[in-house]
């Protein structure tokens, strides 16, 4: 390759290395050299001779299929930028052997670096074990300790806050919300959106209008059933992702509701779901992709540090939410 490249093999090095202090004329003559000759770098030498394994794992535990893949899609999209491969370990946030799992796959990979999900990436215990490993490591949208490790996140209170104002300038007075499994700090956050909007507003916070859900489907069906046997039900519902919308959805479809005309429901996230049901939810996009991309570059960086990476959120209006008509009407 250096042959065909008119460079020294210390230059080829360099420039596969993704090193900076390579001219670019002389990247681009390597890079050329590397697609004539279809040339794939090989792991296990990479790994002998730099000390490193050039693997990343992703531990993640998350209800949706969906956040899972577009994370998984991100990260692998950056690594391949770089000739490093993605470890996906899923793991259980309620398991007593947390701990140990993420421990045997640092151990047994021998990864460069991992990337923790919500919710372990606000536990004590994960991130002590981090520490005292002395393993580089991002989290994705963490709820504690800031400035403590490098992270990528989307502003939760933020979003909460603009679609509860989405559907309050529609008219809406009483609005149901659906929170996520506790554990996760991305519920607190959607949750103090909602309700800063509703401070904004002048309108008292009704603790009946707010059920727990879990993230999943129907977690979000048996919430629904819930606000709408209130003797007061909402006009609409905000669900703070998009699995429990679609879960509000089904009972509200299930009870002869239209869907806006009597209910407007809203969810968070922007996953495949949301495009799929009918009406087509109204959500927040979450670029679930691009935090999973993010992560990974500042876990290849090469000066790892603490630094916090936020990514912009977008309010998608869609056909599940319309103005209020007749209150009271989501009853049944």
């Amino acid at each position: 390759m250096s042959r065909l490249a008119g460079v020294s093999i210390k230059t080829v090095s360099r420039v596969l290395n993704r090193e900076k202090r390579v001219a670019e004329a002389t990247r681009a003559k390597v890079n050329a050299a590397v697609a004539s000759l279809n040339y794939r770098p090989n792991v296990a030498a990479r790994t002998l001779a730099g000390h490193r394994s050039f693997q990343i794992a992703l531990a993640c535990d998350n209800p949706s299929p969906y956040y899972v893949y577009e994370m998984q899609s991100g990260i692998r999209d950056r690594c391949q930028m770089d000739g490093v491969r993605m470890i996906a370990q899923p793991y259980d946030h309620d398991s007593e052997r947390l701990l140990d799992d993420i421990e045997s796959l640092v151990d047994a990979s021998g990864v460069d670096g991992l990337i923790l999900t919500p919710p372990a990436t606000d536990y004590p215990e994960v991130l002590a074990l981090m520490a005292r490993r002395n393993v580089r490591f991002v989290r994705v949208s963490p709820g504690t300790d800031l400035d403590l490790t490098a992270s990528v996140f989307i502003d939760n209170v933020g979003a909460a806050t603009a679609m509860t104002r989405h559907l309050l300038a529609l008219g809406h007075r009483r609005i149901g919300f659906i929170s996520g499994h506790a554990s996760y700090a991305t519920s607190t956050q959607r949750l103090e959106g909602y309700r800063s909007a509703l401070d904004d507003a002048d309108i008292a916070f009704d603790p009946l209008l707010v059920r727990p859900g879990d993230y999943d489907f129907a977690s979000g069906a048996d919430a629904t059933e819930a606000l709408l046997a209130l003797r007061d039900p909402p006009s609409a519902i905000f669900a703070a992702n998009d699995d429990m919308a679609a879960g509000a959805l089904s009972v509200a479809h299930r009870r002869g509701l239209s869907v806006p005309a009597q209910l407007s429901i809203a969810g968070f996230g922007d996953d495949a779901v949301s495009r799929f049901v009918w009406p087509p939810l109204t959500t927040i996009r979450q670029p679930t992709r691009t935090l999973g991309y993010q992560a990974a570059d500042l876990l290849l960086a090469g000066e790892f540090k603490i630094e916090r990476r936020e990514v912009p959120f977008e309010l998608v209006r869609r056909e599940s939410t319309g103005p209020l008509r007749s209150a009271g009407s989501a009853a049944g």
